[in-house]
């Protein structure tokens, strides 16, 4: 069962490299996509690994057999929460007038790094 260090330390890393990912893509909205992207991949990991938690999900943490992209269906509920959480701040915050495509894809753009990290760095 995953620990509670390791969603708090897996969240982080999420938050540093997707808001700092985000805010490079995000132009003139730099620094607040940046902490929307970064809290919303963060919120997102916590929240899906607290459910396979609560739930003593252990089968989820299975990696799959292929050795350039062992990723798991825990590792793939990251990303996805991620970019639900992400989205969610965005389009209801700082990019509230903006077109939903450009939203979208800063949310997804935060969704994959969270993704990316859950499967490589922890």
């Amino acid at each position: 069962m995953i620990d509670w260090n390791v969603i708090v330390y897996g969240a982080a890393l999420s938050a540093v490299l997707a808001g700092a990912v985000v805010a490079v893509a995000a132009g003139g909205f730099r620094v607040l996509a940046g902490l929307g992207a970064a809290i919303g991949a963060a919120a997102g990991p916590i929240a899906w690994n607290a459910i396979l938690r609560a739930t003593h999900a252990d089968q989820f943490f299975t990696d799959a057999p292929i050795a350039v992209l062992p990723a798991s269906w825990q590792d793939t509920g990251s990303g996805v929460f991620a970019v639900a959480a992400t989205a969610l701040l965005l389009g209801l915050g700082p990019l509230g007038t903006q077109p939903a495509r450009r939203t979208v894809a800063l949310a997804a753009l935060a969704g994959v790094v969270a993704f990316a990290v859950d499967v490589y760095l922890y």
